[in-house]
């Protein structure tokens, strides 16, 4: 699965939203760029949980609470795959395409054409996923299990279970999936809201169908946000790493030297090296705890598309004769489209509007709003300051449920 961005100087692109989905979500990028992400699994793309995921019982090992750095304990990578690698599992989905028939074709020609004997075929994918419950609870990306009808989960031992999604979330691309098993090794669960940039991580996966691959690296960068990793459908703030994930490390588990989950490896940019990308697990326990309660998750939304201004954004803007909005505006968060009949639309909200507030707080940047709506109850009211045409205005904007494809 690839998602390509041209950005080239004033243009703002929508990209893979489906049913108009979201605020946006949007960093402006100027100048001509152009960015290939890939989710890291491998084709087309699985918990009852014992009453919360924070209860996993911890791994047990000889591995340290506070472990020593890596030069006075060169067994500690060694210690922490032989303990988490067990938890490590390979996901395969596949699901039936049948041929597309002219359904108006005479049968004869139907029969003649060969319409009637071409089997369904079948298309398979392949990714990683981490069990966090000895009941066979696992964890993994929505787009490794998406349109499946049929999943199975491999074990590093060998054994192969029938999986069932219990829910998937394509706007945070992640997904619960359950086996039917018991007394199964499991991955904790660390405290990505804590890392720092510099500190070392190991990726586990099946990256190519090579089962239990082991990598380590480094956290690179921490809060990348979704329009900054090239996937502005996501709301997610990325880990970025350079442990090398491949296709089919989609899902895997990125540790800390703990050997504690503190990431889901999920993205790389092809082409490049060392840029790799993995949801934090804190935001992974959110949503995956929803999942597995009610099998889908609510999120807020308002309906707007938005852009970060700068002086240069400001400038490009006013000077691009193809440009639809200008603006006086030098700092806030453009309104570059509202959707029709949603929650900003009836608030009165206008493409070409400055958000410089929001709940009393100054807004400098498109991520601030997207927290800030992602963090709010749906029902609830957010208060907007705004600038237009040279007048502050204040509305009141109702938070209402997004719609996705798989609600």
């Amino acid at each position: 699965m690839i998602f390509l961005i041209s950005l080239s100087n004033l243009e703002m692109r929508e990209l893979c939203i489906p049913h108009e989905l979201s605020l946006d979500l949007g960093k402006t990028m100027l100048g001509k760029i152009v960015v290939s992400i890939v989710l890291v699994s491998l084709g087309f793309g699985v918990v009852q949980v014992a009453d919360s995921i924070r209860t996993n019982a911890p791994i047990e090992s000889a591995i340290a609470a506070n472990p020593q750095p890596l030069q006075a304990n060169p067994n500690l990578v060694a210690n922490i795959v032989k303990q988490v690698g067990p938890a490590v599992v390979q996901i395969n989905a596949s699901r039936e395409a049948r041929l597309q028939q002219p359904e108006e074709l005479d049968p004869f020609f139907r029969r003649f054409f060969g319409f009637d004997r071409f089997p369904p075929e079948q298309r398979e994918g392949m990714g990683s996923g981490f069990i966090i419950s000895a009941d066979g609870k696992i964890l993994t990306n929505a787009h490794v299990v998406e349109g499946a009808d049929r999943v199975s989960v491999v074990l590093k031992d060998g054994r192969t279970f029938e999986g069932r999604v219990v829910g998937a979330d394509p706007v945070t691309d992640i997904a619960v999936v359950r086996i039917d098993a018991n007394q199964l090794p499991t991955v904790r669960l660390g405290n990505s809201e804590q890392l720092n940039p510099g500190e070392w991580v190991i990726a586990i996966g099946n990256p190519l169908g090579l089962q239990n691959t082991v990598t380590m690296g480094i956290v690179s960068a921490i809060g990348r946000s979704s329009n900054e990793v090239g996937v502005a459908d996501k709301r997610v703030d990325f880990l970025q790493t350079d442990a090398a994930i491949n296709p089919g490390n989609s899902g895997g588990p990125l540790l800390n030297t703990r050997g504690e989950a503190i990431g889901m490896n999920t993205a790389i940019i092809q082409g490049a090296q060392g840029l790799g990308f993995a949801i934090p697990i804190h935001r992974v326990q959110q949503i995956s705890e929803q999942l597995i309660a009610t099998g889908r998750v609510e999120h807020a939304y308002l309906g707007v598309r938005l852009l970060t201004l700068t002086p240069e954004v400001k400038r490009n803007l006013n000077q691009d004769p193809n440009s639809v909005i200008t603006t006086e505006e030098e700092r806030g968060v453009l309104v570059v489209r509202v959707m029709p009949d949603s929650p900003a639309a009836r608030a009165g909200l206008r493409a070409g509007d400055v958000i410089t507030q929001m709940g009393g707080r100054s807004i400098q940047k498109s991520e601030e709003v997207q927290r800030q709506v992602q963090e709010s109850r749906v029902g609830n009211n957010l208060q907007l300051g705004v600038r237009r045409q040279g007048r502050d205005l204040n509305l009141t904007v109702r938070v209402e449920t997004l719609q996705t494809q798989a609600s």
